[in-house]
């Protein structure tokens, strides 16, 4: 089900930086001496509760061992407020929001000026809004007046409405090209008889398109007040100042005299087993499975959610077992909704199209009914219990997404649910979830494809919310995490710091030893594999390599590597394709020596179990047979086999689905394990490691690890060049798709080390990139409403002279060709006119700003550092790059456009319902004559 609903994804930036304003970072915040209109109500493990006379709540984090500060606030509206005729609404005002207020008429440019990390999202019992930024008071202070000023002093306009009801209108159709989101929001529909958890948060369409500006506007005035919302600011800041900005800013705001009128619909006893049957285009087929279950304050929701990772675990998981290890199915997977109100425990299973559909229904109610008949054991429920609190614990390590976290429990009550909930799991015995089973995976309380009468009805009566305070009283928490220290991820401080070693074995070792939050440690290891002609015709085979890895070694079962990650409290994971592979580890001080051995012998001694291949073969078919009927797929691999035409023997070489499958239906173990015994070492590479570590003790362990693991095949970097390709313009036509898919451009002769690659990155984020504020963002998405998600790109190579300037958009194939107008209208007035002073300004400070932001992330910075270290750089080479981005001026960023930018080269690909869209237009058209 289309539920969750973020309005846009951010690229992440590879690197950062400038300097920023030193903070005073107080141990805790204060609890005594606040200003007037603030009392202190409780502090729980690091985190210091606030309430404003006028009834905001406020929550302070503060991370000194973050280069960052989040603010997010969250209002305690979503779907399940919405009345009739109204579904949609809280997303749609989401979106109106980000289009101005009083004070800041254009929220996105100011994003984008402030290098922020922003987003929004609406749920079914909230919605929120946050922007991480570099962590200065200048920052702070303009976002904390955005929020203020934004919560009563939005336009909410017709003119924004007209324009921003066909972007969302768009995201509706993106969600109707899934065939699985659509399945689950029939199921959810189905299950629920009265409450709103039944709608989808994305809306009706009719909704969408016809609700009134009176209507959406009252709904603003009602719900975005200061006493239902919740302000909570995270990371690296002075607690005192914090306080006095936030008593300046939203003291002064007054609730509305509109009463808040809270939900009441409580959902009945279930009283037979329902039934929902979809039928549309597609490859594959799906059943799902739905029980209703308890909200998230009921003490049965920890239990409720051990057992959903008891039946939904890949691989460890009862459906796992019964469905794809005897290729019933080629996935499952289970969640157990976490909701203010009672939810539901939701399960699907993912089935080829020459595979029984009945014979997997039917084995997953057996399965899942049948689990209350025979307990789990108390190893299986420690199991599960571990996975949970792992993400739970590596969760608090990030302050960031802690607070963000946080928006879901004081949406569901409290934020203290957010620990209380920790302390139920690990209280879950298995005698708890064979309870839970026996209550809710009943007959009766089922949602299937199919309708089955009972004469003797057995209910599952799911208990109501509990009072929240009942539980909370008194409440303490655990001791709060260890903090880092205070740390500028400038390039020049992070290089006084880095130590650089090559071991003896020829991996190339750059290490930054800092005190984090938690003592968390990233890693972050690549490997280089074989030439252009060892490596001919080898190209799924080394994909598959690399994605068997972790499914079995000498010492562990699958399922062991599994429960050893979950032991190490963090993440161990490993991608690649035939000409390398990457390694990332995030865990703590402690773990660290434990978590680099078993990543090293994943790497180095895995078995390629028969029947894991057999399983990630099938897993692989199934995805593969989706993206037939997939527009994001089918456009962008027609536009790479256009844009790089390598000969089919090349590993660089872009398959067809059906070359794909052809291929992977004739892989064997025999050819993994050979591959791997001829290209697999440790001759050729970076590791990277960030974090709480000792720099000697390290890299005695990778010693100690790697140098004698070598390769028996000799690493030759793939090599490029440079060649013009004609412009085409082609067009795919994908039957019942109700959103389309546009791919442009073309290749650019450059190095990163061309005089015009710094034009060209900052006219390239003025183009395309940014938050919204873009030229095509603007254009195409605020001004049109054609896209939800539309921007552009720009690469150059470190090695070669090979790059490309492209761009992206999603939208509904009848706007087809206004999208392309539009496009190109927008690209060439850049080569006309380039870009005034005022905006060049913002986009140097919006990009330098989220270049920062991006250093001070620890996973991110271990990457760029290892990056660097392949290239035979430093961040002295970022900080260059910086310097000459600032010193840009509008005749080079449009000398270099026009330089390399030509209208006429472009490449345009779409892929879409097109032929349908028209017979629909020409049907309205016939009515209206």
């Amino acid at each position: 089900m289309f539920r969750a609903t973020p309005r846009l994804i951010v690229p992440l930036a590879t690197t950062l930086i400038a300097c920023i304003a030193p903070f005073a970072v107080a141990d805790s915040p204060p609890t005594s001496d606040l200003p007037k209109g603030i009392e202190f109500v409780t502090s729980v493990e690091g985190i210091t509760e606030y309430r404003l006379d006028n009834g905001l709540q406020v929550l302070l984090f503060p991370d000194p061992s973050k280069q960052t500060t989040t603010v997010c606030i969250t209002y305690l509206v979503g779907s399940k407020h919405e009345g009739y005729g109204e579904t949609g609404m809280a997303h749609l005002l989401e979106h109106l929001v980000f289009k101005g207020s009083e004070n800041h008429p254009d929220i996105p440019q100011e994003l984008t000026a402030h290098g922020c990390r922003p987003n929004g999202s609406t749920w079914v019992d909230r919605t929120n809004y946050f922007e991480t930024f570099a962590a200065t008071d200048e920052n702070l202070e303009w976002a904390l007046d955005l929020e203020s000023d934004r919560m009563i002093n939005c336009f909410i306009s017709r003119k924004d409405l007209d324009s921003e009801m066909t972007v969302v209108r768009n995201e509706f159709e993106m969600g109707e090209n899934s065939p699985m989101r659509v399945l689950e929001e029939r199921v959810y529909s189905t299950a629920y008889l009265w409450h709103n958890y039944g709608k989808s948060t994305i809306g009706a369409r009719s909704d969408i398109e016809n609700v009134p500006i009176d209507r959406l506007k009252a709904f603003y005035t009602k719900w975005y007040r200061p006493d239902n919302a919740v302000l909570v600011v995270s990371g690296r800041f002075d607690a005192q100042r914090t306080l006095a900005l936030i008593d300046e800013k939203f003291s002064p705001l007054t609730p509305p005299d509109i009463p808040l009128h809270h939900t009441y619909t409580i959902e009945p006893a279930q009283d037979g087993e329902r039934s929902v049957m979809l039928r549309r285009v597609g490859d594959t087929q799906a059943v799902a499975l739905a029980y209703h279950i308890p909200s998230a304050v009921h003490p049965d929701y920890a239990p409720v959610q051990a057992l959903s990772f008891l039946l939904g675990d890949t691989p460890s998981g009862a459906l796992h077992e019964a469905l794809v290890e005897t290729n019933l199915a080629a996935t499952v997977r289970a969640r157990a909704d976490r909701f203010a109100d009672p939810g539901l425990l939701y399960m699907t299973a993912e089935v080829r199209a020459d595979r029984s559909l009945d014979a997997a229904r039917e084995e997953m109610i057996a399965v899942v009914e049948g689990f209350a008949e025979t307990p789990p054991t108390e190893e299986e429920v420690d199991r599960a219990k571990t996975n949970l609190l792992r993400n739970w614990e590596m969760r608090l390590r990030n302050s960031q997404w802690a607070a963000i976290g946080l928006s879901e429990w004081c949406a569901q009550g409290d934020w203290r649910l957010f620990f209380l909930h920790r302390d139920n799991l690990q209280q879950v015995t298995a005698e708890d979830v064979h309870r839970v089973a026996g209550e809710y995976l009943v007959t009766t309380n089922r949602t299937v494809g199919l309708y089955v009468p009972t004469d003797e009805p057995a209910r599952a009566d799911v208990p109501e919310t509990p009072v929240v305070a009942e539980f909370l009283e008194g409440y303490a928490g655990s001791e709060a995490m260890a903090t880092g220290e205070e740390f500028d991820a400038t390039p020049e401080n992070i290089e006084s710091r880095v130590v650089r070693e090559s071991l003896p074995g020829g991996l190339n070792l750059v290490l930054l030893p800092k005190k984090t939050r938690g003592e968390k440690v990233n890693l972050s290891l690549s490997l280089h594999f074989g030439d252009e002609k060892s490596l001919r015709n080898k190209a799924r085979i080394g994909e598959i390599t690399a994605r068997m890895l972790n499914r079995g070694t000498k010492n562990r079962s699958r399922q062991e590597i599994e429960d050893e990650i979950d032991r190490l409290k963090g993440r161990v994971s490993v991608w690649g394709m035939a000409a390398g592979v990457t390694g990332s580890i995030e865990t703590t001080r402690e773990n660290f020596p434990d978590a680099l051995a078993l990543l090293a012998e994943i790497l180095q001694e895995p078995t390629f179990p028969e029947s894991e291949l057999e399983q990630l073969r099938e897993e692989t078919l199934l995805q593969l047979e989706e993206w037939t009927t997939n527009p994001r797929v089918l456009a962008q691999i027609t536009y790479a086999r256009h844009m790089n035409p390598w000969p089919k023997e090349d590993v660089r070489y872009t398959a067809t689905l059906d070359e794909e499958i052809e291929e992977i239906k004739l892989l064997t173990r025999e050819d993994l394990a050979e591959f791997h015994a001829d290209f697999y070492g440790a001759s050729y590479g970076e590791l990277g490691i960030v974090g709480d570590i000792d720099p000697e003790e390290a890299t005695a362990l990778a010693s100690q690890l790697f140098d004698d693991w070598k390769n028996a095949t000799p690493y030759e970097r793939l090599t490029e060049e440079f060649s013009d390709r004609p412009a085409v313009i082609e067009s795919i036509e994908v039957p019942d798709k109700e959103s389309a898919v546009f791919r442009a451009g073309t290749r650019v002769n450059m190095r990163d080390d061309n005089p015009d690659y710094p034009a060209m990155v900052l006219g390239n984020f003025m183009t395309g990139g940014g938050f919204l504020n873009s030229r095509l963002a603007t254009r195409i998405r605020r001004t049109d409403g054609l896209s939800y998600g539309v921007g552009s790109f720009f690469y150059a190579d470190a090695w070669d002279e090979v790059g490309a300037f492209g761009a992206f958009a999603i939208y509904a194939p009848q706007n087809d060709a206004k999208l392309i107008t539009a496009f190109e209208e927008e690209i060439q007035r850049v080569l006309d006119s380039g870009f005034a002073d005022e905006e060049i300004a913002e986009a140097k400070s919006g990009w330098l700003q989220s270049r920062e932001v991006s250093r001070s992330q620890e996973r991110e910075l271990v990457g760029a550092l290892a990056r660097r270290q392949e290239q035979g750089r430093t961040l002295a080479w970022d900080a260059l790059l910086e310097t000459k981005i600032a010193e840009l001026t509008n005749t080079q960023i449009l000398e270099a456009f026009r330089k390399y930018i030509d209208l006429k080269k472009i490449s345009i690909v779409r892929a879409g319902n097109f032929a349908g869209a028209a017979e629909k237009a020409a049907a309205v058209a016939e009515r209206a004559d």
